[in-house]
């Protein structure tokens, strides 16, 4: 459980954090909210990976599946309420982009413009978007950890299927070109709307709809990983063998906490698209499945806040670095070699170093006290 200085120490890093992404609005515009909210949905991308990587022990490799399965579900509803659906004059929305791929006589109707346009018709309800959103990544991610976790596959061999899955669904989302537009990805989409309210991806309210829901996810992972469940999930991290020795249903615990790992990538999906307005293939890409392991890494996988700012920082510092030329061509390098060196030399992440330098402290207190 740590020390009384260790849990005073993350109490107070969390409400610092925490103050800081609420007072934000009250210092920058909305170009610049904007922009923080997607680093904020990159942190939760954070919390994610540090869930199943840092306390479950698995090293999932095709995180970018369920974080572009719940992209994709609520851009289709949003694709549906943009203006561009109805250019066509008909009483029924359907894609610009179907339109253009279209035979020619074809029925400008989602029945049948083309064979699996009827997907899209029960994406007119953006409450229908928003619940595909989660709960189809969360579903694929429960059916996938009971695959593997049952047949007591592990280690690199899950990275290995992770990473095949995400590969696989990426390719199947681009050659499906006439229902998802293929390479473009959808764009021109309508803004949220919750409660009759429009979400304008540079207001203030949408920031704050993506700060709170960071803020739950956050401090409900947190306490969640303090019960039981979560310290059972820590002990079959580390032996497996042993916790099933001592009777725990270790698949069970795995793959209750690698489905809750998708659910929350989901969401960030979800919320990229709200402040971003588009969704793309390249959310699963291998090259970004693979860089929120580092975001991972650098802040502390084994802490959910220290993964959050790492993946908020990397964030950052790529978007000063595409403002100059020369450091854009070299970023992946640069990340490479920060991950390398962190691994080398800073194993526990930013986290871990500042939970020693806590430990230091604690201990010079103690013999400073001592008689």
């Amino acid at each position: 459980m740590g020390t009384p200085l260790d849990r005073r120490a993350t109490f107070a890093a969390y409400a610092l954090f925490l103050a800081v992404v609420a007072l934000a609005p009250l210092v920058l515009d909305g170009f610049w909210l904007n922009r923080l909210a997607k680093y904020l949905v990159f942190g939760m991308l954070g919390i994610a990976v540090a869930m199943s990587w840092g306390y479950a022990g698995i090293l999932n490799l095709g995180q970018g599946l369920f974080f572009g399965l719940g992209a994709y579900m609520l851009a289709m509803s949003l694709k549906m309420a943009s203006p561009t659906s109805l250019r066509h004059g008909g009483a029924n929305p359907v894609p610009d982009f179907m339109l253009s791929n279209a035979q020619p006589g074809a029925t400008v109707d989602l029945c049948c413009i083309n064979p699996g346009a009827f997907l899209w018709q029960p994406f007119q309800s953006q409450g229908f978007g928003l619940a595909m959103g989660l709960v189809l990544p969360a579903l694929v991610a429960f059916v996938l950890g009971a695959l593997l976790f049952r047949k007591r596959i592990a280690g690199v061999f899950v990275s290995i299927v992770t990473l095949a899955l995400v590969l696989l669904v990426r390719l199947l989302l681009v050659d499906a070109q006439p229902i998802t537009n293929g390479f473009n990805g959808l764009s021109d989409l309508a803004w949220l709307r919750i409660a009759g309210h429009e979400l304008d991806p540079y207001g203030v309210s949408t920031y704050y709809l993506v700060a709170g829901v960071l803020a739950v996810v956050l401090v409900g992972a947190r306490a969640l990983l303090a019960t039981r469940a979560g310290v059972i999930l820590r002990a079959t991290s580390g032996d497996p063998q042993r916790a099933r020795y001592l009777g725990f249903d270790v698949a069970h615990y795995q793959t209750f906490f690698f489905a809750l790992s998708a659910a929350i990538a989901a969401v960030a999906g979800m919320l990229y698209v709200v402040v971003a307005e588009f969704a793309s293939p390249t959310f699963m890409d291998l090259s970004f499945s693979i860089t929120m392991v580092v975001w991972a890494a650098v802040g502390g996988r084994a802490s959910l806040l220290g993964a959050c700012i790492g993946a908020i920082l990397i964030n950052m510092l790529e978007a000063t670095a595409s403002e100059t030329q020369s450091l854009v061509e070299a970023w992946r390098v640069i990340v490479g070699l920060t991950f390398v060196l962190v691994v080398l030399y800073l194993p526990k992440g930013m986290a871990g170093w500042a939970h020693d330098l806590l430990e230091r402290i604690g201990q010079r207190r103690a013999g400073g006290g001592a008689p």
